[in-house]
């Protein structure tokens, strides 16, 4: 937007591991035992989007202004679809995956 914008994208990926350890099992021979384990993995992504910037704040014109309004709607129409997604109560209804231009 202009030469001090703060505007940056970030994804930060965390990966969980847990395991669980069952009971021990007999295996052929008497003196062998084996412990049954099981291993959960859960994958997190966290992205950080440039935020929108204000109008007034940036002083932008002519086409840095329409680049703006386009990334600010872009931005609003991406976090409508999150919301929905992430919304148990909207499970089944509409996901406005179309309502952005990209």
């Amino acid at each position: 937007m202009n030469d001090v914008s703060s505007r940056s994208h970030a994804i930060f990926t965390v990966v969980l591991e847990q395991k669980s350890f069952g009971e021990s099992e007999n295996i052929s021979t008497e003196t062998e035992t084996t412990t049954s384990s099981m291993i959960t993995t859960s994958k997190f992504h966290f992205v950080d989007l440039a935020g929108s910037e204000r109008i007034k704040k940036t002083n932008a014109q002519g086409d840095r202004l329409k680049e703006g309004i386009a990334i600010n709607s872009e931005l609003l129409a991406l976090g409508n679809v999150i919301s929905a997604l992430g919304d148990p109560t909207k499970k089944g209804c509409h996901i406005p995956y179309r309502d952005s231009k990209l």
